[in-house]
């Protein structure tokens, strides 16, 4: 089979592709609520329809990347992942229309009347790594607050993603809305740079993925960024916390999907509870084949544990995206906060205790997007949180932070309506 069967250059230059997503978004701004619902449906619909040439496309990139690379669970995409998908995308559809909200109502001495209302951001470009379900579900946000979506996928997932926008259009057409509200740019890197250079096609960039690719494109964009941050993510097991609750919780954040960003990284454990949580730690990690860095002091209490480093001073600044973690002891709570101050990328952050008021002070006192108690920060997730699909974790203060999902694709808009009246 050839690897070039879901993708083709063409002559369009990404210039010409952003100019004609630019020119779509009135197609969407003036179509009816109901229109777009029922796309949405038909689109989750035409996911499972067309779930053999998905598969298909889908294993030609999974042939082109290493097996022993932890992050491959990120490509892959299966029969159980893509009815998870268009549920999420049914469950986009069934979401209340965020744009055209009435903010603000009021009328002036002069007789002008106003309304601020939410209005769509525009044209949205996402840049994001080897996630295909990312397409589908940025694709669906868009389409249901009005947004048109300029998608540069990763060359791992050429052919998956070039599948999957070529299903999109084709429901959209079936609709009559612009094909063009969902753009696919080309897998080349170079076009990352066109991109970021055109403040007069594009509204907002959004980069999803590693800390590397958010941090060029907040340095190199001419268009307005939303970040949507790298985690690296703590457990923090207090010395009034359950230890079978701790257990579970760690367990679970490290281990049930590593690869993803609310994974947990770092485990930081009260000195007084160290020695023995770590015992109790030592055989569920080794099944799952999790390789510990512990600070010297945690090695002694891991003797014999099969996968085993001394952690270095740059281990605690890792998002490992991986069956990988660091160890570090700390003397109470105060410790915990000044390391998570230091290393933490602002994502999501977790204590096991039974202590409230140490509880509180932790939730009330860690600068996180998503802050726990007693629970896995595996939980942060727009569908988890009951907002839909996301677009992805803004770790940012300004817009958007958490699960960046419908709600937040709006802007607002000033509507004045006079009669003739000057100033």
């Amino acid at each position: 089979m050839p690897t070039t069967l879901y993708y083709s250059d063409t002559m369009t230059t990404v210039k010409d592709q952003l100019l004609t997503a630019h020119h779509s978004r009135r197609s969407l701004q003036q179509a009816p609520g109901k229109k777009i619902r029922k796309c949405l449906l038909d689109i989750a619909k035409a996911i499972l329809k067309q779930e053999t040439e998905i598969l298909a496309a889908n294993q030609l990139d999974l042939d082109n990347f290493d097996l022993n690379d932890p992050k491959r669970d990120r490509l892959l995409l299966n029969r159980d992942r893509l009815q998870e998908i268009a549920n999420g995308v049914r469950a986009v559809a069934d979401l209340p229309d965020p744009t055209g909200q009435v903010l603000l109502k009021r009328s002036l001495s002069n007789g002008l009347k106003l309304r601020k209302v939410t209005v769509p951001l525009g044209v949205v470009g996402a840049i994001y790594e080897s996630r295909p379900n990312v397409t589908f579900d940025i694709a669906a946000l868009c389409l249901r607050s009005r947004n048109v979506a300029v998608l540069k996928g990763s060359s791992e997932a050429r052919h998956t993603n070039f599948i999957a926008v070529t299903i999109l259009q084709s429901v959209l057409n079936k609709h009559q809305l612009d094909p063009d509200c969902i753009t696919l740019l080309p897998a080349e890197r170079e076009v990352v740079d066109e991109l970021l250079h055109s403040p007069q096609y594009v509204d907002v960039i959004i980069p999803r993925g590693s800390d590397g690719l958010i941090q060029y494109v907040r340095r190199n964009s001419l268009v307005p960024v939303i970040e949507t941050g790298a985690g690296v993510c703590h457990v923090y097991v207090d010395r009034e916390a359950d230890l079978e609750k701790a257990v579970a919780i760690v367990v679970n954040a490290k281990t049930s999907r590593p690869s993803v960003c609310n994974a947990m990284d770092t485990l930081l454990l009260d000195k007084k509870i160290a020695e023995k949580t770590l015992r109790l730690l030592a055989k569920p990690m080794a099944d799952a084949g999790v390789r510990i860095f512990a600070e010297a002091g945690a090695l002694p209490f891991l003797k014999g544990y099969p996968m085993l480093e001394e952690a270095q001073a740059t281990d605690y600044d890792r998002e490992f995206l991986s069956l990988q973690c660091a160890v570090k002891i700390v003397d109470g709570l105060p410790e915990a906060l000044d390391h998570i101050d230091r290393h933490s990328t602002k994502h999501s952050e977790a204590i096991v205790t039974e202590n409230k008021t140490t509880a509180r002070a932790f939730l009330d006192l860690v600068d996180a997007a998503a802050v726990y108690s007693n629970a896995s920060t595996r939980f942060t997730d727009g569908a988890e949180f009951g907002l839909g699909a996301e677009i992805g974790i803004s770790t940012q203060k300004l817009h958007a932070r958490g699960p960046f999902a419908l709600e937040k694709l709006v802007t607002e808009k000033w509507i004045i309506q006079g009669k003739g009246q000057v100033r």
